[in-house]
């Protein structure tokens, strides 16, 4: 039985037509894959890194092998899948910019999600305590964190620029995973955030 998806995800996967070829990285226990393959019936693939998580995959009949995106992506053909999936992991990558460059060579697009490290809360908290932020979604302390490449919306949204990549939309998500819409504080409000990004 497929759990309830994060917000984010449920974003996410509003964005994905039915019928599509989906590769989701990094998909963890591959609830965001189940849910597409059960309600639109999306031919969906998946690379994970962590065993439990190809395990529990496995045993939801999914089609997902074991690999790290830092190097395995190498290994896809150009434009195997029409939309390539990275939720939350980014900020995890030994190489974010092999890692991006891949994912929109492999897909005719990329979704990627990340936790926005200009959110004012993540601000306060380093500026009044002089200490790593913590919450939900960055939940670990400075010494055992997976997160090695922390970014805000406004550092990817330059990153895109920089590396003329088109950037097909965004959604600004808050704590509680609706999306909002004042776009003039948009760096210091967003929690999380969803970039729809291609090649030019």
């Amino acid at each position: 039985m497929t759990k309830i998806l994060r917000k984010d995800l449920i974003k996410i996967s509003s964005l994905i037509k039915e019928d599509e070829k989906v590769l989701d990285v990094g998909c963890g226990d591959g609830n965001l894959i189940s849910y597409l393959s059960k309600n639109k019936n999306v031919d969906c693939r998946g690379i994970e890194i962590t065993l439990s998580g190809v395990g529990s995959c496995l045993e939801k009949g999914l089609n997902v092998i074991q690999g790290d995106a830092n190097f395995d992506l190498e290994d896809y053909p150009d434009n195997s899948f029409s939309t390539v999936i990275l939720s939350q992991t980014i900020q995890a990558m030994i190489y974010p910019e092999r890692v991006i460059e891949n994912l929109i060579r492999i897909g005719n697009r990329a979704i990627i999600s990340f936790p926005n490290f200009g959110y004012w809360k993540v601000r306060g908290e380093f500026l009044f305590s002089g200490r790593m932020p913590k919450n939900k979604i960055l939940p670990y302390e400075w010494f055992n964190t997976p997160n090695i490449h922390l970014c805000s919306y406004k550092d990817f949204y330059d990153f895109c620029n920089l590396k003329k990549i088109n950037i097909e939309n965004f959604f600004s998500l808050n704590e509680e995973g609706d999306v909002i819409s004042n776009y003039f504080l948009i760096n210091l409000l967003t929690y999380q955030v969803i970039f729809c990004v291609s090649k030019k």
